[in-house]
């Protein structure tokens, strides 16, 4: 079968490139640099020959308030097209648990955006949404520093590790479409302050967390729901506590 990863090349779609591959399939890394650019449709019509189903997990590289939502919106119709004349019979999406509680934030607008022009579609579809990766504490503690001090919510979350969020694309991208959305979160649910704490601490990090119900999240107030998984997501199985292990080496 013949599969084309949109934004093959980021942290999800090389893995999930590597997977398919494993699995004995041809996959396409489609990506700007490669030629091929789902926001100016530069080179899409050649890479969907022949393609079988198309896996988005492309990100933008802006998250300011316009452009995120240009770049989700021209990607999403421009692969629509495309998939459509190219008779593609399955469009998987990457995107967030939560993210229509999250329209606060520019960028939450951008994905639920995305989410509607995919199911207003004529392509079979399935949307995977993840929650937060491990791989992205770092970034929010970033986000949330003021001198040495990190100040974040105590709301829950349910992080993922990015090597469990792609095998979950791989098996949906080779299984029917849905034509739903599907969750996928990490087996154990923490508090932001704690995750961050326990990042810092293992990475020899001397920032202070300071726990403040006040700071936000991508821009956005957050409570105990905002990041969490609904009923019967698919749960990954590497542990937060095992990741950290790991990389901290």
């Amino acid at each position: 079968m013949k599969l084309i990863v949109i934004g093959g090349t980021g942290l999800i779609g090389t893995k999930v490139v590597k997977g398919l591959r494993e699995k004995g399939h041809e996959v396409l890394a489609a990506s700007p640099s490669q030629g091929i650019n789902s926001v100016t449709g530069e080179g899409l019509a050649e890479a969907l020959v022949g393609a079988q189903v198309v896996v988005d997990v492309a990100n933008s590289p802006s998250w300011e308030d316009k452009a995120v939502l240009e770049f989700f919106e021209r990607s999403e119709r421009n692969l629509a097209a495309a998939e459509a004349a190219a008779g593609v019979g399955h469009h998987v999406a990457l995107s967030v648990v939560g993210t229509e509680r999250l329209l606060a934030s520019g960028y939450f607008r951008a994905k639920m955006a995305q989410e509607n022009l995919i199911k207003a579609s004529s392509i079979p579809y399935t949307i995977v949404r993840a929650t937060q990766f491990f791989e992205f504490v770092g970034g929010i503690a970033k986000a949330a520093t003021e001198g040495q001090t990190v100040r974040v919510p105590a709301a829950m979350m349910q992080p993922i590790a990015s090597d469990d969020v792609a095998a979950a694309v791989v098996d949906v991208a080779l299984a029917e479409p849905l034509n739903s959305t599907i969750e996928l979160a990490g087996p154990e649910p923490i508090r932001q302050d704690e995750l961050v704490r326990q990042f810092l601490s293992a990475t020899g990090d001397p920032r202070t967390v300071i726990t403040d119900p006040k700071a936000l999240y991508s821009g956005a107030a957050i409570n105990d729901q905002s990041l969490t998984p609904g009923e019967n997501p698919r749960l990954g199985p590497t542990r937060f506590s095992e990741w950290l292990a790991r990389s901290a080496k």
